[in-house]
């Protein structure tokens, strides 16, 4: 996408937002809010971007985030103050600021698969990579040279392909790494139950970086624009590309301006 049109489209939504009589920003994590690190538990956001996005929430704007990381690690990484809702797991789990908590679990038979799956991971000598969350199993390789990652590559995928074919669990592909996870919510799906209960007039944005947030990107497209928000762009269903933290720190201040906030 060209620099004039992207500017156009960020105008005309900025146009869209000033009149709005509700507004919801919605966010990844991992590779949006803050920089990929091999240390998944130090994944902080990028400096000053935790402070936009809660004067954000100040103006009165439904602030969401959106990942596949379990919703409770979102509360000690994020920074964000108070914490804004959180949907993790992919949608699976819905944690609002109250603190009230929902979760969809797996079947038993998708969860006794993922069991036995976690058992064969540990087995293979994986236990280091592996990340257990409600309705999944992610192996992290991020910072791995080639020549390690390359192994467990091939056993992981190895292991998810006789789990989806035993039983019918999906693998999803995502920026370091692999996920194994049971049929149901993705990104897509926390969308369109976010803004359903906004209602028709909402003006919303969706900011993600990978894979996982393309049915997010779709979801949104009635609503508002979706962002993809990387270093380098790639193929994607998303109106603009900004590159962090720059251009993501600018997206944030134009949302308070527009919002009539001072930045």
């Amino acid at each position: 996408m060209g620099v004039a049109l992207h500017q156009d489209v960020c105008a005309a939504f900025f146009d869209r937002l000033r009149q709005a009589p509700s507004r919801a920003l919605l966010l990844d994590y991992d590779g949006t809010l803050a920089p990929f690190t091999a240390d998944r538990e130090r994944a902080f956001p990028y400096p000053g971007i935790p402070e936009l996005v809660a004067k954000i929430m100040r103006t009165g704007t439904r602030v969401v985030l959106i990942s596949g990381r379990p919703a409770t690690e979102l509360l000690f990484l994020s920074g964000i103050h108070p914490h804004p809702e959180i949907w993790g797991s992919h949608g699976s789990e819905r944690l609002l600021p109250d603190g009230s908590y929902q979760v969809e679990p797996p079947s038993p038979s998708h969860q006794s698969a993922l069991q036995v799956t976690a058992h064969s991971l540990h087995a293979c000598g994986l236990a280091s990579q592996m990340e257990i969350k409600p309705g999944g199993i992610a192996v992290h390789w991020r910072g791995l040279s080639p020549e390690h990652r390359a192994p467990i590559e091939a056993k992981v995928r190895s292991l998810f392909a006789s789990a989806v074919e035993d039983y019918g669990l999906h693998v999803l592909p995502f920026d370091g790494g692999l996920e194994l996870r049971a049929p149901g919510k993705n990104k897509g799906d926390a969308v369109a139950a976010i803004l359903s209960e906004a209602g028709s007039e909402v003006a919303a944005a969706y900011l993600g970086d990978d894979q996982t947030d393309e049915n997010a990107f779709r979801a949104i497209q009635r609503w508002g624009i979706a962002i993809l928000v990387r270093t380098e762009p790639r193929p994607t269903e998303a109106d603009i590309w900004l590159r962090p933290p720059e251009e993501l720190g600018r997206f944030l201040r134009d949302w308070l301006t527009a919002c009539g906030a001072e930045a």
